[in-house]
């Protein structure tokens, strides 16, 4: 699944933090909700892994896609 598919399915509130906070480490509650939309699956379209510090992180796909779409692209 990727962030096209996970984005209408999750809270408006969830699609917010993440225009609000595109690029940066995904909280545990943001993980959480896209992991529950995902049946948990780790899809590496839009999973990058954790950081060196164990933050979640979005792949640069996913970080672009978000943008654009917060942009209207």
């Amino acid at each position: 699944m990727d962030m096209s598919q996970i984005w209408p399915r999750l809270a408006t509130s969830t699609q917010t933090w993440l225009v609000d906070h595109n690029g940066e480490p995904l909280t545990d509650d943001i993980l959480d909700e896209v992991l529950t939309v995902t049946a948990g699956q780790r899809d590496p379209r839009w999973w990058a892994g954790e950081s060196l510090q164990g933050e979640t992180q979005l792949t640069d796909e996913a970080v672009d896609w978000i943008d654009e779409t917060a942009n209207g692209e």
